[in-house]
């Protein structure tokens, strides 16, 4: 196939999970129902935390930060694939391929700093417990996550930036719903070994060292748990983790599954409907995860229902 210059390039063909026509309504509306689930489930939260005073605490603050990451994130990639299949048509023009690939690394990386800091708090509260208030100020709160938000913005313009030098052959069909890197880099023409360096060093950098916190939090959590006399102290210590290590667990086991998957398979499509166990999935579960296991936030939730019900 002769190379096309990256300027001719208009667009690009998504070409989903799936060509069966009855099975592509029955993923519309699956991920309809996923996405607008998600939508409410962390707005609610969002609400809850912001309308109640008690909840005003750095624990909250993250968790809010967490659910309109989540929001952003689904919405990156879900909408477009809706559209898609509602208008049977598979093209994303080359810009919006561009921008769909900055906005789904901001969200996906941010995704792991946000879970390291709210790790890094749970490892305060309870092995400095009399340092707590001192060392998690609300503006070290706010500093924590704009820092997270620049490292994954750096990052994903680079990616992107990387991208434009490219050209690409002319197959540009992407076997999956969104513009995903590394699918993209397959269809270029051009020498990508510097891109797929950059995405391995990207990885181990800004998945690995978020990751390597969360261990090491939950170690020192651990340790420290285990040296109180009272199984009552123990019993409270480990359930307030026990939701931030539930998403954590969920989050990072579906990128292991895809990156697994992607390793043993030939298929894209297969890698592609794996993905979904990370992009999508994990965003919709959080709110269900947090709400279920957090007396006072269930108790915030009734308080913004009776509110809502009482003005209606």
């Amino acid at each position: 196939m002769e190379p096309t210059n990256q300027t001719a390039v208009s667009e690009f063909l998504l070409l989903g999970m799936t060509d069966d026509p009855t099975l592509q309504s029955i993923i519309f509306s699956l991920f309809l129902s996923m996405y607008l689930v998600t939508i409410l489930g962390n707005l609610l939260i969002i609400l809850a935390v912001s309308s109640d005073p008690h909840l005003h605490t750095p624990m909250y603050f993250f968790l809010c930060s967490l659910s309109f990451n989540d929001i952003c994130l689904s919405t990156s990639t879900v909408p477009k694939m809706l559209v898609n299949i509602q208008t049977q048509d598979q093209s994303i023009t080359y810009i919006g391929c561009l921008s769909q690939i900055f906005f789904v690394l901001i969200f996906a990386y941010l995704e792991n700093f946000l879970l390291a800091v709210m790790a890094y708090d749970r490892y305060v509260a309870i092995c400095h417990p009399l340092r707590y208030t001192v060392i998690m100020m609300s503006h070290f709160c706010v500093l924590l996550v704009l820092v997270s938000l620049f490292i994954s913005s750096v990052d994903a313009l680079l990616h992107t930036l990387m991208l434009l030098r490219l050209s690409f052959c002319a197959d540009l069909e992407i076997p999956h719903f969104f513009c995903e890197l590394a699918q993209v880099i397959m269809l270029a023409c051009t020498d990508t070994s510097v891109d797929n360096v950059l995405i391995y060093v990207a990885m181990y950098m800004f998945g690995g060292i978020p990751l390597s916190g969360i261990i090491f939090s939950y170690v020192r959590i651990v340790s420290s748990v285990l040296r109180m006399p009272s199984s009552r102290g123990k019993h409270k210590a480990f359930s307030t983790c026990g939701s931030h290590l539930s998403v954590v667990s969920l989050f990072y086991g579906a990128a292991f599954g895809v990156y697994i998957s992607s390793a043993v398979t030939d298929s894209p499509r297969k890698t592609a409907v794996a993905s979904v166990m990370y992009s999508v999935v994990p965003q919709m579960l959080n709110p269900f995860i947090y709400s279920l296991r957090n007396r006072n936030l269930i108790e915030a939730l009734r308080n913004l229902i009776g509110k809502k019900t009482s003005l209606l």
